[in-house]
């Protein structure tokens, strides 16, 4: 009887942590420029981001060098709510709405003094290693633009 308890309780504790095992999203992530696909929006020179949560709460940060050789440096902290974050440092959006919409992959809603400016869909890879996400947004002048990030697991 104590060996079965003991292989149910070994049991248990294996499949616990399996489903405590951590995000794949969180980590670092690196742009992969050669994979991604910007078309009339200005790439940048580089960027890495950085997934870190707490108590459900996601911490985005994101630096690198922009298309005009300048440091950037964008934060967001937020839940997958679907409720508005502040956004520090970004030139597309003041706040951001994340959302799941499945296991693998999550949308987000950006806005620009109180009005929708584009949004994002972002998919993981089966393997965990690659994020890539499609952006939909207007520029200053009002056009309509989209483009691909792939970002690549550290």
């Amino acid at each position: 009887m104590n060996m079965r308890l003991t292989k149910l309780i070994c049991g248990m504790l294996m499949l616990a942590g399996g489903l405590l095992a951590a995000d794949p999203l969180l980590g670092t992530w690196k742009l992969n420029l050669e994979k991604s696909k910007y078309g009339a929006h200005p790439a940048p020179k580089s960027n890495t981001i950085t997934w870190t949560e707490n108590n459900g709460v996601y911490h985005y940060k994101a630096v690198g060098v922009g298309p005009d050789g300048k440091p950037t440096l964008v934060e967001i902290d937020h839940k997958f709510d679907g409720k508005d974050a502040k956004v520090t440092g970004s030139t597309l959006a003041d706040t951001v709405a994340f959302t799941k919409s499945g296991q693998d992959s999550f949308s987000a809603t950006l806005k620009k003094d109180g009005k929708v400016n584009g949004s994002n869909k972002s998919t993981l890879s089966k393997d965990g290693k690659t994020l890539t996400t499609v952006w939909n947004a207007t520029d200053a002048s009002g056009k309509a633009e989209s483009w691909t990030t792939v970002n690549d697991k550290q």
